[in-house]
């Protein structure tokens, strides 16, 4: 079985090369755990909830995706288990919204909307870069960059009683899917991996700021 990115990068493979692959993901990964925690750590205050609560969602928006995400691809246990660096990232990141609130209260609607589609970017590329790894195919692997992207946000709306974001933001998933998918064609065209990701971030973050900003949708039944 293929080795999980953070055990090679654990042995020292790439510790320190920017540019090495499993330094890359790993960074990326990070990222994009780091950006959804604080986001659902902003979302559980807003829903009144305690500490607890807020680690709790923190953790769940942020890890949730690259679970499914490991689960489905053979990566056994998931790195969120593995590798004290996903959960720390995440504990740390819901923990000091949690205590530095009355600074994070003052952000604007609009730096949560691109901080939502940074993570989304991240998480994405990480998604369908590992999932290729791992070997899964490259339609699979795209649709694994897309969980791991929207996985997380999901669990958390469902915990706060919400409906799902993906199921109503304008060109959410989609976005999602075309990052992934530049990463995907990209590595198999053998392309640099320090670009293909830089190049699959920005599709999917462009992408879903756009859409915002135009009031994009996907088509609908316009029911009478």
């Amino acid at each position: 079985m293929t080795e999980g990115v953070a055990e090679r990068t654990e042995r020292g493979v790439g510790r320190f090369n920017l540019y090495h692959p499993d330094f890359l993901l790993l960074v990326v990964d990070l990222m994009g755990v780091c950006v959804f925690a604080v986001e659902g750590a902003l979302a559980a205050i807003r829903s009144n909830l305690d500490i607890l609560g807020v680690l709790v969602i923190s953790f769940a928006t942020a890890l949730g995706g690259g679970m499914i995400r490991d689960v489905l691809i053979g990566a056994i246990p998931p790195n969120s288990v593995r590798d004290w660096r996903y959960p720390t990232t995440a504990i740390l990141g819901g923990g000091a919204v949690f205590f530095f609130y009355q600074m994070f209260q003052h952000i604007p609607s609009q730096l949560v909307i691109t901080l939502d589609a940074a993570g989304l970017a991240l998480c994405a590329i990480a998604g369908a870069g590992k999932a290729m790894e791992f070997g899964i195919n490259p339609l699979l692997s795209i649709l694994m960059g897309a969980v791991t992207g929207v996985g997380g946000g999901t669990i958390r709306d469902i915990l706060l009683n919400r409906v799902p974001g993906v199921l109503q933001s304008d060109v959410y998933a989609a976005a999602a899917l075309a990052g992934a998918l530049v990463v995907v064609i990209g590595l198999r065209m053998k392309v640099p991996r320090w670009m293909v990701m830089t190049s699959g971030a920005a599709v999917c973050f462009v992408l879903r700021m756009v859409a915002v900003w135009k009031h994009w949708n996907l088509p609908k039944v316009m029911v009478q």
